[in-house]
Parts: structure tokens; C-alpha cells; sequence
């Protein structure tokens, strides 16, 4: 590999061979390893000096078509028309290719001129703070994070090593993020939660929203997220999990290790989700529920009680995700099926009313002690 091809952050700053490219990537190369790479990119799009990946069967018809001078394959997957760089993991190959070949944007350490940082406030070595961020009085920022314009930061809030503070974010006062934490733009930390008590002549008297929220190490959250504190105890992501754009995230919630929600996702106060829960676009889960580790909702699910380990659950209100499956297959089916239980009991009835008008008749009919011809 050429001194230059790498860069100081370990991404690679131009082409690279492609037997250095299996090296870094842990992949068994097979086929010419000095083919120059410069690029990640989808099948489809692929051409000379890129490397693509193939981890859907439903694309191997494009594979055989595929311009790509290397492409990312499993370790029994099919047979390519170039060079292939084999896994037991293609994708997450894929995932750390596409980083290596990502541009390094990171703004230079230091702090901007247009920065307001209260005089009591910490800032660690080879942080960088972009223009007008304003940092309140008591917060800390750990070593090497990075936080770009327009970021406030409230009062005795506590910011770990590396992490990456996007534009607009709000985090407000005692607000505590652990390390490598990324946030998205416009992602709001701490916010007041949605806490009202009825007053007797009918209005609401709010309820003072003043504990903690906690993001452990590792968690990423996307934009115009937010995450309410409450009025006791403490809101919590506990480490590693990703949480997707405009999720909403109620007071008093815990969320578990390494939980994944989707977009548009909705938390209701003071529930706890497990380790491992994943949740598709527009869940919304409801308050003081409890979701076992590893459960499944599928997308735009509505989850009401609470759910057990593992469950995988779909619909509205969510049921077992087989179970939801099978009845919607018959939702098409409903208006021809109520068609035809109408004609049934429309036909029923009729029999009813001749059997009731034969009945009828036969008790009109005179009995033989009554017959005048005998």
C-alpha cells in the first residue's frame, strides 16, 4: 500500500490495492489483488475500481451483470464475474468498507471565535467547538469531541470523550452523555416531559420537570429526536443503542444495550424496554409497559400491555406477529364474506319462517277427535 493511501483517523484518502483492502476488512481475497480500489458502491452503479457487495438474494441476477472490479460476498455465496472479497459477515464488510472510504470531514481541534463557554466550564484536549455553541455555566466536554454551530449546552451538563455534537442540538442543563455519543441535528436532550395535573376548576397545573437524562456510551440518535426528562428519577439509553430520526422519547423511560428504533417511533412515559428490543417506523408504545429483552415490533405496530422476551408482535393493538399476519390476509376477503353471511342469514331466516308458518298450519289442522267425517 502507498504511504499516502492512509489517512491519520485509519480511512483511506485515495485508491488502494485490493489485497490491502481485504486485509484491512478481514476478507479471504480471491482473484487479482493488486486491481487499484477507489470506491464503495451498489451493484447496480458499480463500474472499474469499485468494489460492490452482495448480501440479498434477490440481487444475484444484477451480480452477473455487475461492472465492479471486486465485490463483497459470503463465504458460500455465488460465483462472481471479478474478483471477490468473501466474509462470514458481507455486510458488516460492507459497513466498514464504506467507512474507510468516507471522506474525513472532522473539523480541526479548537475553539470558535463566535463561542460563548461560561468561565467555569470544562473543555478538554483536541475539542473543537464550531460558531455560536453556547456552553452554561458548571458543563463539562470531554477529550476530542466535537460539536458543530449553533449547539447549547445547559448549565452542568456533562459530555464524555468523542463524540460528535451535530448542528442545532439542544442539551439542556445536567443533561449527562457518556462517551462516543453521536447526535443528530436538531436532536433535543432534556426537554420539560409532558407532566399535567387537573385542577379542580378544570385547568392544568404543571408538574415541575426537573430529574436527569442519561445517554450511555456508544448510543447514536438522529435528528429532531427527543428525549424528555422527568419530574423524579431519570430517562435513560443505556449503551450502544440507535435510535432513528423524529422518535420521541417520554419522561421516566429506560431504554436497554443495544435497543433499535426506527423512525417516527413514540415511547410513553416511565416504560422500560429491554436489552436487544427492536422497533419499525412508527411504533408507538404505550406508558408503564414493560418490553422483554429482544422483542420484535414490526412497523407502525401499537403495543398497549406489556410484552415478554422475545415476543414478536405486529397490528393495532399489537398481537403475535403470526397471528396478525394470518388475519390480515383475510382483511381484503372481509366485505365478500360479509356478502355472503348476509345471503345465509337472509336464507336462514326464510327457512326459519317457512318452518315457522309449517308449524303454524299444522297446529290450524283438526286433530282426529275432531273430524266431522268420521
Amino acid at each position: 500500500m502507498r504511504p499516502e493511501a492512509l489517512t491519520g483517523t485509519g480511512t483511506i484518502s485515495s485508491h488502494v490495492k485490493l489485497r490491502d483492502l481485504a486485509a484491512r476488512l478481514g476478507c479471504r481475497l480471491d482473484g487479482d489483488g493488486d486491481i487499484e480500489i477507489g470506491r464503495v458502491t451498489g451493484i447496480h452503479d458499480a463500474g472499474p475500481g469499485d468494489v460492490t457487495f452482495l448480501t440479498n438474494a434477490k440481487y444475484e441476477k444484477a451480480l452477473a451483470g455487475t461492472r465492479a472490479s471486486a465485490v463483497i460476498l459470503h463465504l458460500d455465496g455465488p460465483a462472481a464475474p471479478c474478483a471477490t472479497l468473501r466474509s462470514a459477515e458481507p455486510y458488516l464488510a460492507f459497513a466498514r468498507a464504506v467507512g474507510l472510504f468516507a471522506p474525513d470531514d472532522r473539523p480541526a481541534a479548537g475553539v470558535h471565535a463566535m463561542t460563548a463557554i461560561a468561565p467555569d466550564a470544562g473543555v478538554g484536549a483536541g475539542v473543537s467547538i464550531g460558531a455560536f455553541v453556547v456552553i452554561g455555566a458548571g458543563a463539562s466536554i470531554g477529550d476530542r469531541t466535537v460539536v458543530y454551530p449553533n449547539v447549547t449546552i445547559g448549565p452542568g451538563a456533562r459530555i464524555g470523550d468523542d463524540c460528535v455534537i451535530h448542528a442545532n442540538v439542544s442539551i439542556r442543563e445536567r443533561v449527562v452523555l457518556g462517551h462516543r455519543v453521536v447526535l443528530q441535528d436538531g436532536v433535543v436532550l432534556g426537554g420539560d416531559g409532558y407532566g399535567f395535573v387537573r385542577r379542580g376548576d378544570g385547568t392544568h397545573e404543571k408538574i415541575p420537570q426537573v430529574a436527569g437524562v442519561v445517554i450511555e456510551d456508544d448510543v447514536e440518535i438522529g435528528a429532531n429526536t427527543t428525549v424528555d426528562r422527568p419530574a423524579v428519577g431519570e430517562t435513560r439509553i443505556k449503551a450502544g443503542a440507535k435510535i432513528d430520526n423524529l422518535v420521541q422519547i417520554a419522561h421516566g423511560v429506560s431504554v436497554g444495550r443495544n435497543a433499535l428504533m426506527a423512525a417516527q417511533v413514540g415511547i410513553s412515559g416511565s416504560t422500560t424496554i429491554g436489552d436487544d428490543v427492536i422497533f419499525g417506523g412508527q411504533v408507538g408504545v404505550g406508558g408503564h409497559l414493560t418490553i422483554g429483552k429482544g422483542a420484535v415490533a414490526v412497523g407502525q405496530s401499537g403495543v398497549t400491555n406489556s410484552l415478554d422476551a422475545g415476543a414478536r408482535v405486529a397490528g393495532y393493538p399489537a398481537i403475535d406477529d403470526h397471528a396478525w399476519r394470518r388475519s390480515s390476509v383475510l382483511f381484503k376477503h372481509l366485505p365478500d364474506l360479509k356478502k355472503r353471511i348476509d345471503a345465509l342469514e337472509a336464507e336462514l331466516a326464510d327457512l326459519r319462517a317457512s318452518e315457522s308458518r309449517r308449524s303454524a298450519a299444522k297446529a290450524d289442522a283438526p286433530s282426529d277427535d275432531e273430524d266431522p267425517t268420521r
